[in-house]
């Protein structure tokens, strides 16, 4: 489950991150007016709080030199949507005096058998641009080493200052993931400020929906994503589907956080974008699990291609067959979909397909590319 930006900075700066001190501002008629009375110094930046990426490159963020221009920039933010979504709030912070933008985080990376750490020496929403981040891979959160880090950092990042904060602010981050149920904390920008002080500008955290019986902020997180979604996610929601929305077209259906972070992966090693994080995992074979997911799906006009990876030693990959056979038959939309199932009882899939026209790809690769194709269209 993402958090807000603000929920992620409230995060980091209760195990010690430096964060800028923010403001938060909900809709309604007073909301400028309650912002300008509690602003005393300018410019600031103001905010949208959304979920969907690339929020900068859509105008989601807006320097305000004074009470006018903060007014202006508040009800502009409110009133557009960024990616389909409109902000439930908005974040207002000092405008900060940037002399550098790095980048760092920390993710749950099945290959590293646990964590894995990312630092780039440039950051900002140009990151995908340059060259990859430097990885260590960490593994569980105990074994992280300052001297491996270090020397993962020595490659890339020429000032030993930054270098030293940095590597202790990663192991500050991977302790936090361990701790509070985080899947991914990422830092970008991380900036270092004229002073030398090292500070997260933005912040994206993914909490680990799995955790909430034992996790009390999960739980009520979730529960606050059910009362605020639309009809079609909160049906997802309550088959206890774990659902992210990203910036691309590709949707995918999937089951497991840990395949579908790696198909996710394959999608961008491919050349395409993945529309969304959608783990169906709690119901694998069940008609009843996928029907909200497609039908959620189909409605979103931002997704050109779904693509259905599911995976697994014990999953009767004939019943999921007759589940898609069953939903195909009642849906309208034309959407391509591109099918991969792979496990038990899968050479009875390819007969079940026939039926209605459809193709199972034995290799995840073939299935990624295919869609990645269909999503570009015509070349």
């Amino acid at each position: 489950m993402m958090m807000l930006e603000h929920e992620a900075k409230t995060l980091l700066d209760s195990v010690g991150v430096k964060v800028p001190q923010g403001l938060v501002i909900r809709p309604g008629k007073a909301a400028a007016d309650r912002a300008s009375a509690r602003i005393e110094l300018y410019p600031v930046a103001v905010k949208a709080q959304v979920r969907s990426g690339a929020r900068g490159k859509q105008g989601g963020v807006a320097q305000a030199g004074d009470g006018p221009a903060l007014t202006a920039a508040i009800e502009r933010l409110f009133a557009t949507e960024f990616g389909g979504e409109r902000p439930e709030a908005l974040l207002i912070e000092p405008w900060l005096a940037i002399e550098r933008e790095l980048y760092l985080s920390v993710t749950v990376d099945g290959r590293a058998d646990g964590y894995l750490v990312m630092y780039a020496p440039r950051g900002g929403i140009d990151i995908e641009d340059g060259p990859p981040p430097a990885r260590y891979p960490v593994g569980a959160a105990h074994r992280f080493r300052t001297h491996e880090m270090r020397e993962v950092l020595k490659n890339v990042e020429s000032d030993y200052q930054v270098r030293e904060k940095v590597a202790a602010l990663a192991q500050r981050l991977v302790r936090t993931a361990a701790l509070r149920d985080c899947t991914t904390i990422e830092i970008n920008p991380l900036v270092k400020l004229a002073d030398g002080e090292i500070v997260a500008a933005d912040a994206k955290v993914v909490r680990d929906e799995w955790a909430a019986f034992r996790n009390r902020e999960i739980a009520d997180q979730r529960e606050h994503a059910k009362q605020r979604a639309d009809r079609l996610l909160r049906d997802c929601l309550n088959m206890q589907h774990m659902y992210v929305r990203l910036d691309g077209d590709i949707a995918l259906i999937s089951g497991g956080a840990g395949m579908t972070m790696a198909a996710m992966d394959m999608i961008a090693e491919f050349g395409g974008r993945p529309a969304c994080f959608l783990d169906c995992s709690p119901g694998p074979t069940s008609t009843r699990g996928y029907r909200p997911a497609f039908a959620m799906l189909d409605a979103d006009p931002q997704v050109k291609v779904i693509l259905v990876s599911v995976f697994g030693g014990g999953t009767q990959m004939q019943r999921v067959a007759n589940s898609m056979k069953e939903i195909m038959a009642g849906r309208k939309s034309k959407k391509p979909v591109v099918f991969r199932l792979d496990g038990t009882n899968v050479d009875q899939v390819p007969g079940i397909f026939s039926q209605f026209g459809a193709h199972n790809h034995a290799r995840l690769e073939d299935a990624v590319a295919e869609a990645v194709k269909l999503a570009q269209g015509p070349q």
